[in-house]
């Protein structure tokens, strides 16, 4: 009851906030309900009253606010302002249709993640794991921008081959493209982390205990799992509700009815209605998804988690492969050269007679639909978007960090449930549009999946038997939590957080796209893919370029990181 309590207040809250968002954005609702109806119809005081009458406004936003939470309590979610039709029927066939690709797109994401671990399982299951992996496959791919993936695939797979219908919702074909475009990168980030978290459950006394006495490879592996399991539920439920509201861009760009665009018309109308409704329903999944992934961790982790009698999961030292180092060096100085030659060049200087160019000596990564030079763009983009996107990472991790260790459940829950372009027409509408506004949009959300990752380690971290001793040898809170606990949390959390980078680099880009973040013409690598995606076919070097940057930046990231990681175990391995 007391998890509940938490989370409906929290959701009560969010849902005023919604509710206030025309005064938040100091935009006047009747005349925006206006627009949308009579597009015709001049503006004058006599007929925005009567709007404002029509449909309630005239009471002030607490009124409309309250006539629409005592709607709620009678199952009535209320009266579009702009189409003037009930509410609920097209919310909940948009909910349908989100969940029903939810559905398929967590099914690639599973099968994928799994892929992406097979090789540790059987490695671990035959005790040879040696060396430490850097999961670069997985950090490119959880890199791709969906809405890219979606264009390519649409573009190839419908289009080129007619192998799938590239448009439409209704048949089992039309689900296949959605749900790879969603399911990749989702898998792609679930699998690196499992891949992470099980060379730790391997290198623990039971699994050793499990190989000498003969237990079948496959025993040990599942056994790998359901111990590294619990702490990366929470992720999943994560998952589960970003695929269901944030796909907006697949959603627009496969034509599908779901809840993600459905919210975002309706924040971009005012049509505060179905808006509420939209993120109430984000929010209840929201909740739904978090107590049955809390459930589960329970019953994966039984009573030792109860007992305290869980062993802490402790990495084994695992030294980098050469090609490994060699690799993270390769990649940084290519990244360097990159920037460098881009910095040299004028990323604003437009010539209408080479649109859409080809890469050629004079411009040697082509033009974009306006003449400009994508290596220049490309180049100068780079300081403003990885810069910006690490900030905001930063400012997730230490916020993650704090909110997780004090199991903030309901407000992670919540944030995670938002889009992020809900969150940024919010922050928008407060600060003003502006790249700090996009920046603090992206960060009111965007640290929500390290606080649950933080939260559930934490759990398992103070379950450990070592902690009940420290505590009977008279350690204190902030000795325990200096000396055991953020040790055991940070690294993992912290390598979480390097995954994200591009994704957040990501997210800032939509918002500046929408006119809420970094205006044009300012070069941005999501803003060039925004911005070239209808030229995609005609001219790929315009959307490659900003995409394999962003891909550089997550395998670097990674490789960066593993390298430091197998550093660090070989010192430790020398150390007297």
């Amino acid at each position: 009851m007391r998890y509940l309590a938490g989370r409906l207040g929290t959701l009560l809250a969010v849902v005023a906030v919604v509710g206030l968002l025309p005064r938040l954005t100091r935009t006047d609702p009747a005349l925006t309900i206006l627009h949308a109806r009579y597009a015709d119809r001049p503006p004058t005081p006599e007929t925005l009253d009567a709007i404002r009458a029509g449909t309630g406004l005239d009471g002030g936003p607490l009124s409309v606010l309250g006539g629409w939470l005592g709607g709620l309590l009678r199952g009535d979610l209320g009266t579009s302002w702009v189409s003037g039709q009930p509410v609920a029927p097209d919310v909940t066939s948009a909910l349908g249709v989100s969940l029903t690709l939810m559905g398929a797109s967590l099914a690639v994401a599973v099968l994928l993640a799994g892929a992406l671990v097979a090789g540790t399982l059987r490695r671990g299951a035959r005790r040879r794991i040696t060396a430490a992996r850097a999961g670069a496959v997985a950090a490119v791919l959880a890199a791709l921008p969906e809405f890219l993936l979606a264009a390519v695939l649409a573009a190839v797979v419908a289009v080129r081959l007619g192998w799938l219908p590239a448009l439409g919702w209704g048949t089992p074909e039309q689900i296949v493209l959605p749900a790879l475009a969603m399911g990749v990168p989702a898998g792609a980030l679930l699998g690196r982390l499992l891949d992470d978290a099980l060379p730790a459950a391997f290198a623990e006394p039971w699994a050793r205990a499990a190989t000498a006495g003969g237990l079948p490879g496959r025993r040990v592996a599942g056994h790998a799992l359901r111990r590294t399991l619990p702490g990366l539920l929470p992720q999943l439920g994560l998952v589960v509700v970003g695929l269901t509201g944030g796909a907006v861009a697949v959603e627009t760009l496969y034509a599908v009815p779901g809840l993600g665009g459905t919210a975002l018309a309706a924040a971009l109308a005012q049509d505060l209605p179905v808006l509420q409704a939209c993120v109430l329903f984000l929010l209840l999944l929201g909740v739904a998804a978090g107590l049955t992934t809390r459930l589960a961790a329970r019953a994966l982790l039984g009573p030792a988690l109860r007992d305290g009698a869980l062993p802490a999961p402790v990495a084994p030292p695992l030294p980098a492969r050469r090609p490994l180092v060699a690799g993270a060096v390769v990649l940084a100085l290519l990244f360097a050269a990159v920037t460098a030659a881009g910095l040299l060049r004028d990323p604003d200087r437009v010539d209408a007679a080479l649109r859409l160019a080809g890469p050629s000596a004079a411009h040697p990564f082509g033009t974009d639909s306006l003449g400009r030079d994508v290596l220049a763009r490309l180049g100068h983009g780079a300081a403003r978007t990885v810069l910006t996107a690490v900030a905001v990472c930063a400012v997730t991790l230490l916020l993650g960090l704090v909110l997780g260790a004090l199991r903030a459940g309901p407000l992670t829950e919540t944030a995670n449930a938002l889009p992020a372009i809900l969150a940024g027409l919010i922050v928008a509408g407060i600060v003003g549009p502006g790249p700090w506004g996009a920046a603090a949009a992206v960060t009111a959300v965007a640290w929500a999946p390290l606080a649950a990752h933080t939260s559930a380690l934490y759990a398992q971290e103070r379950a450990a038997p070592h902690l009940a001793a420290a505590r009977a040898l008279g350690a204190g809170r902030w000795h325990l939590a200096r000396r055991h606990l953020l040790p055991a949390v940070l690294p993992p959390v912290l390598r979480h957080a390097v995954l994200r980078v591009p994704a957040v680099a990501l997210a800032l880009a939509s918002l500046g796209f929408l006119g809420l973040g970094t205006p044009a013409p300012a070069p941005e690598w999501g803003r060039m893919l925004s911005e070239n995606m209808p030229y995609a076919e005609r001219a790929p070097w315009s959307v490659l370029a900003p995409a394999a940057a962003l891909a550089a930046l997550g395998a670097l990231a990674v490789l960066t990181t593993a390298a430091l990681r197998g550093r660090a175990a070989r010192d430790r391995k020398a150390a007297p």
